[in-house]
């Protein structure tokens, strides 16, 4: 073989090594550490049951070779070993055909990506974000390896509390009522003496049987007797003025004399001038008004227009007699009901007493009525006995919503949910519509998961301060951090802090757990441990995380995968706790 014919061979595997090494897929495999990756948030982060990040890339000049297409597929690949490929994204060099984003080969370039949104699964907790990337150029295909670019989801939001607030019927039980008792007595006209017939009218009757009846009976309290007299504005000012006295010591010694007519000496109610209060109206021109509203006299409006015209009660005397057919018939029907006293003894009706309805409402509940039955719930902290109380209640007095709401609030207590939803649904058929119902069958829907359900009764529901806190945990699970601040309002609590804290007020955490309830409680100090990582403070993060392990030692478990401790995970102090 001659020397020519084998430099012509040599010359064509060197054309053809160069031209396989054209196509600089290779060199982009070997320097494949010089692409830089970014993802945003990192750790990743769940809102609203869902999860979605960004991720860019830079590349160096003459690093992406001009034909070659680069697809690069995120990854997120949970503890349990499963995995979830997510939509790709194609990177083209300048030369390369097909679509996708271009990057230049002499000035290198940028991408940027958004994944779609993916359920959160709980094996994601955990979970790794990685890059994986094939490099293709015509037919040929080489893969990239695989670039982690975050570790872990964080996952804050599941810490909202659960503490659904539920609305109950409100009892009208009072403690006592009015039972004041009134009678009159009528004079002759200029005249301050009782006539005997005036103590046996059937007023009169019905209020000396009201005395006799009661006076000595616990269930009234007799504290006080008013006696008002009055003179008709027919007479003269300063005569009335005297009549009216007269007559508010005659009415007082004429009742007077019903109650010392009772021998009972330990009965003293009524017997001594003390007790009575006793006022006069020389003259009773409002009475008399009243009275012509009402009365049907022809001259009735031109009467009503000299009370208007006129103030001085001379000139108003002088040009109603000046009626003389009118003034007649004033004379006979309505001035002799403004010589009156009228004597109000007052008069409250007590009700049961606290121990007396606490040893009935489970003993004998048929003795009590709907409203002592409620009331008499609210005494006792015992859950079980509140449900006997309101199963008692809806038993007989089934009609009154407040019953079967009020037992599917105990119920609720009792994490009864199931039961608790077909006791409101008992005082939806009854309730007419309340409101409060309508909060209590959202809690229902929003313990078993249905947020939308939920979210619609509550808008039925109102705005009572209740529904608005009950909308709020929905806020956070919907991902709606702001709208939950809010509907928290005033509350200091646990699920204001944590809404505080998904707006990007670490800060404001402590100042709202040390001003409510939850000071104590484990998953307080827990979200203080989470507020603290997220201002950079250790040492407050291991030191609250300690306290929260302590009251509830399932956090310990949770911490050692929560992605807000993230930067910990190397820390002694921290892995001593969790470990």
């Amino acid at each position: 073989m001659n020397s020519k014919f084998l430099r012509t061979i040599g010359a064509g595997l060197s054309v053809a090594v160069i031209l396989s090494g054209c196509d600089g897929l290779g060199k982009m495999v070997k320097k494949q550490k010089d692409i830089q990756y970014k993802v945003t948030p990192n750790p990743i982060e769940m809102h609203g049951d869902s999860v979605q990040f960004s991720v860019s890339g830079k590349f160096n000049p003459k690093l992406f070779a001009k034909k070659v297409t680069l697809t690069l597929t995120p990854v997120v690949k949970g503890t349990n070993g499963s995995e979830r490929a997510l939509k790709p994204v194609t990177l083209v060099g300048e030369k390369a055909t097909g679509s996708g984003q271009k990057i230049g080969f002499s000035s290198g370039g940028s991408f940027s990506y958004t994944s779609e949104k993916f359920a959160y699964e709980p094996g994601m907790r955990n979970a790794k974000v990685e890059l994986r990337g094939v490099g293709t150029v015509k037919k040929k295909e080489k893969k990239f390896d695989p670039v982690e670019l975050a570790d872990a989801t964080i996952v804050t939001p599941l810490l909202v509390r659960n503490d659904e607030k539920p609305i109950m019927g409100k009892d009208a039980f009072v403690k006592s009522t009015p039972a004041d008792q009134t009678t009159h007595i009528y004079y002759q006209i200029n005249q301050s003496n009782v006539r005997p017939t005036e103590l046996k009218s059937d007023e009169a009757k019905a209020f000396h049987n009201f005395i006799e009846a009661n006076l000595s009976s616990p269930w009234y309290e007799f504290k006080g007797i008013t006696v008002s007299a009055y003179a008709s504005p027919d007479g003269e000012t300063d005569k009335n003025e005297n009549l009216a006295k007269d007559r508010a010591t005659s009415g007082s010694k004429a009742i007077m004399s019903e109650f010392t007519s009772n021998k009972d000496k330990a009965v003293t109610f009524g017997k001594t001038k003390e007790q009575y209060t006793v006022g006069t109206t020389k003259e009773d021109w409002e009475g008399f008004k009243s009275l012509m509203e009402a009365s049907t006299m022809a001259d009735k409006d031109l009467i009503l227009r000299v009370l208007t015209m006129y103030s001085d009660a001379d000139q108003r005397r002088k040009e109603i007699k000046n009626l003389s057919k009118t003034y007649t018939e004033l004379a006979d029907k309505v001035l002799p009901k403004l010589r009156r006293a009228e004597i109000v003894v007052n008069v409250n009706k007590k009700s049961r007493t606290d121990e007396q309805i606490t040893a009935l409402m489970t003993s004998k509940p048929d003795s009590l009525s709907i409203e002592e039955l409620l009331y008499g719930a609210t005494l006792t902290n015992d859950i079980n006995t509140k449900v006997q109380v309101y199963t008692s209640a809806e038993k007989q007095f089934g009609s009154d919503w407040r019953a079967a709401n009020n037992l599917g609030c105990a119920l609720l207590l009792q994490n009864k949910v199931s039961e608790a939803a077909e006791a409101f649904k008992r005082a939806e058929k009854v309730a007419n519509g309340q409101q409060a119902v309508y909060n209590n069958l959202g809690i229902i829907e929003a313990k078993n998961g249905n947020r939308p359900a939920a979210r619609e009764l509550y808008k039925k529901a109102g705005g009572a301060a209740e529904t608005k806190y009950n909308t709020g945990i929905l806020d956070i699970r919907d991902g709606k951090y702001a709208d939950a601040l809010s509907n928290f309002g005033e509350n200091k609590d646990f699920n204001k802090a944590l809404a505080t804290l998904l707006t990007g007020g670490a800060s404001g955490v402590n100042a709202i757990l040390d001003a409510g309830t939850d000071k104590d409680k484990a998953f307080s100090d827990y979200l203080r441990a989470v507020a603290a990582a997220k201002s950079g403070n250790n040492s407050e993060v291991i030191s609250n995380l300690k306290k929260a392990i302590e009251k509830d030692a399932a956090l310990k478990a949770w911490a050692k995968d929560d992605a807000e401790f993230v930067k910990l995970r190397a820390d002694s102090g921290f892995t001593g706790l969790v470990n």
